[in-house]
């Protein structure tokens, strides 16, 4: 595999979780993130952005796949049973693999 290719971890969870999900990514190797709010409907119904801690956020981590693997596990063996979230991974190309 070529050494720009790295995995996307997408999260997209309730706001209120964002602190304390980030202490939990940069823990787990994390070397960044991105969070943005998010909408949309799902098993738990509609979410709107603009509910502030009501709403949902989307969190993305691009890392190696054993980072990615490992936060994902955690994510869901701590968090899936209370909150709404989903976890997502996909294969990207990093231009800057450096970056990560």
């Amino acid at each position: 595999m070529s050494e720009n290719i790295k995995k996307l971890l997408t999260i997209v969870t309730e706001a209120v979780l964002e602190n304390i999900l980030i202490k939990d990514i940069e823990r787990l190797g994390a070397q960044g993130y991105t969070i943005t709010d998010a909408r949309g409907k799902g098993g738990r119904g509609v979410r709107n952005a603009a509910w502030d801690a009501n709403g949902n956020i989307r969190i993305e981590v691009v890392s190696d796949a054993a980072i990615a693997s490992q936060i994902a596990s955690h994510l869901k063996e701590s968090y899936y049973d209370n909150y709404a979230m989903i976890l997502f991974m996909s294969d990207v190309e990093v231009i800057r693999p450096e970056k990560f």
